[in-house]
């Protein structure tokens, strides 16, 4: 499954799906610098928690490559620099900044001569990546476990290879069971304003033959109250100590709606995506964005000139997940002690 790659490390560049031209075109970004990877984290080209943090690891590598910095102290100090550029492109996904983290540790191990130092930096950005994929595939085959044979799942946004190194947390959830002989069927919202369920989720499952229906936003209530859904499994950029999940704006709507129609509502995510730092979803930023995004679709104005709000994501409280899905297995209220216990492993 996952025939199509969506960031790699080739020849002293960094390559990425153009998510902004799917499903229309399968067309691949060359980033030569650290600015063009920033750009396109900042422009969604690139998009999804784990795949920026990924992306952010080779950002930093690939600024340390083109470093003409003479000395250790001059060449950490750019790298520094340039961690900070990285960091400021998206302020909610906490795996951007997990990964700028994990490369300035590994800059700070580091007392070899430069040249030692920038490989060192590319073999840690490309493990990200590796790592990343094979988190995936167990979370995918830790959640497969909770969901029946013959079942429809909903899901939000996309939270599958695009949006990860490869393979998918959420979509790897689906994934996982299909592998396991499963018969799963999945109903995709189109995730507005940026529609990243239409354009990314549904060409990822119909890419995979995993059967899959498409709905707008305002029709999950009614597939639920119909009892056409089995399971809802999203993904998440943030989820606090507590519990509560940043994640795609309407996410929290959909949790209303799995409460109130009895349907279990799983968020699929690596450790990764835990901040331990962070409380509860009170203190997750939340990014706002351009209004555009609400206004146009294709390039095309769609809305008179009034006021908008274009927040890119929602807080889900802790309460309304049933269980949240990990790489090192299920945890279930009270979070703030089952996610703990999981950092300590």
């Amino acid at each position: 499954m996952s025939s199509f790659y969506t960031i790699d490390w080739v020849d002293g560049k960094v390559v990425m799906i153009d998510q902004t031209k799917l499903p229309g075109e399968e067309t691949y970004v060359e980033c030569s610098s650290y600015e063009d990877v920033a750009r396109a984290i900042k422009t969604m080209v690139i998009r999804g928690a784990p795949a920026i943090g990924v992306a952010a690891g080779m950002g930093i590598a690939l600024g340390a490559l083109k470093s003409c910095a003479e000395d250790r102290a001059e060449f950490v100090k750019e790298v520094q620099r340039i961690s900070g550029v990285i960091l400021k492109t998206r302020p909610t996904a906490v795996n951007l900044s997990w990964a700028v983290n994990r490369m300035l540790r590994k800059l700070g191990e580091l007392d070899g001569n430069i040249d030692s130092m920038k490989a060192a930096l590319v073999s840690e950005a490309r493990d990200i990546l590796e790592e990343d994929i094979e988190t995936c595939r167990e979370i995918g085959r830790v959640g497969a476990g909770l969901i029946s044979d013959n079942s429809v799942v909903l899901t939000h946004c996309n939270a599958g290879a695009l949006a990860t190194g490869g393979y998918g947390t959420a979509l790897g959830v689906i994934r996982g069971a299909v592998e396991q002989g499963k018969e799963i069927k999945v109903i995709a919202t189109e995730t507005r304003p940026f529609l990243q369920g239409a354009r990314l989720t549904a060409w990822e499952l119909n890419k995979d033959g995993i059967p899959v229906s498409l709905i707008t936003d305002n029709m999950a209530g009614y597939v639920m109250q119909r009892g056409m859904v089995d399971a809802v499994v999203l993904g998440a950029d943030r989820i606090a100590r507590n519990g509560d999940v940043a994640n795609k704006i309407g996410t929290y709507t959909i949790s209303v709606l799995a409460k109130e129609n009895k349907v279990p509502f799983y968020v699929a995510a690596p450790l990764s995506t835990v901040d331990y730092d962070c409380p509860d979803g009170e203190h997750i930023p939340i990014e706002q964005r351009d209004t555009k995004e609400v206004t146009h679709i294709a390039g095309k104005n769609i809305a008179p000139d009034v006021s908008v709000l274009n927040p890119a994501f929602d807080i889900t409280p802790h309460e309304n997940v049933s269980a949240i899905i990990t790489e090192a297995g299920v945890a279930r209220e009270p979070f703030s002690e089952s996610l703990s216990k999981m950092a300590k492993q």
